[in-house]
């Protein structure tokens, strides 16, 4: 299978990414190279894209892809965590821009030995967005407490019957390991109420993304990066982020609002007098949505939501 992932908001990223043809930018979520492809095409000799993916099929996928820019593209194989590190490495000070696409590719979700789908019954718990990663989906079953099962559900999957379905995988794993996607779509099945399931879309995508999000540590990583980028961004440079999730629209969201108003002075303070400066201005105060005719012919971009920061020119 082709490893593809059709880029969500891809003109409305464009038009707030790119403010120098001339400029450095990355990609930290390189995938297919759906958005970096484009960002090539609109950059002039001059230009430059690191794109960093951490798993080694969107790393083959994008070399492919954007073959045509070779001589101006660097393809690094690691988590966007360790961008700031590896933009050293490169001898690479501050760039022009940084894109975070948060969603999982299309290949991820459609290759079955990866695990990711709950449409296949007899896919291995897999879930690793990097491979090299010895942790799996069936691990977490297998190790985590019904406490924490329950709270990784509630929190990233925010489904309403995370207890029970915390408290049946429990039951479950005491007979035999859970191995498979169809056996845990059995327990999920038997943990929801039957007039739930009838009605509320497939019983098993939220307890799904939950365990995606809780093994490849994607909140923590996402919170842990976000200051650093900003850091990196050249004066009038602009980070910009496609989330999926609420908690990531959330820590996305105050994130950049620490970063505009960094000051911790009381209210009735007549001065600032912590001396904490302000980096830049979000440009998003509300996100940017897909419009209704990329929602018609990407179900998956329905969820999505784009936020812009701009670092201060004195910055």
């Amino acid at each position: 299978m082709d490893f593809e992932h059709v880029p969500v908001l891809l003109y409305e990223v464009l038009d707030a990414l790119i403010t120098d043809p001339d400029g450095i930018y990355a990609d930290g979520t390189l995938g297919g190279a759906g958005h970096s492809y484009e960002i090539c095409r609109r950059l002039s000799e001059k230009g430059r894209l690191i794109g960093i993916d951490q798993d080694a099929d969107a790393i083959a996928a994008a070399t492919e892809r954007l073959k045509p820019f070779e001589e101006r593209v660097t393809i690094i194989r690691g988590n966007y965590r360790e961008m700031c590190g590896r933009l050293s490495d490169l001898g690479i000070g501050r760039v022009d821009g940084i894109l975070l696409d948060l969603g999982v590719s299309s290949y991820q979700l459609d290759t079955p030995a990866r695990g990711f789908t709950y449409r296949e019954e007899n896919a291995p718990l897999d879930m690793r967005m990097d491979q090299r990663q010895s942790l799996t989906a069936r691990d977490i079953l297998a190790t985590y407490s019904e406490q924490e099962l329950y709270r990784m559900i509630r929190d990233y999957g925010e489904d309403r019957f995370a207890k029970n379905i915390a408290k049946h995988i429990v039951a479950a794993r005491q007979n035999k390991p859970i191995e498979t996607t169809g056996e845990l779509n059995e327990i999920i099945r038997a943990a929801i109420p039957a007039k739930v399931r009838a009605t509320g879309g497939h019983p098993s995508k939220r307890t799904y993304q939950a365990i995606r999000i809780e093994l490849n540590r994607e909140m923590e990583v996402l919170a842990d990066s976000l200051d650093g980028m900003i850091d990196r961004l050249k004066p009038g440079g602009r980070l910009c982020v496609i989330t999926f999730h609420s908690i990531e629209d959330r820590i996305v969201k105050t994130n950049f609002k620490r970063n505009e108003n960094p000051c911790t002075c009381p209210d009735n303070f007549p001065v600032c007098v912590c001396g904490k400066v302000s980096k830049g201005k979000m440009l998003t105060r509300k996100p940017i949505l897909p419009s209704e005719e990329e929602m018609e012919h990407n179900k998956r971009a329905k969820s999505a939501k784009l936020r812009v920061f701009e670092k201060a020119q004195d910055a």
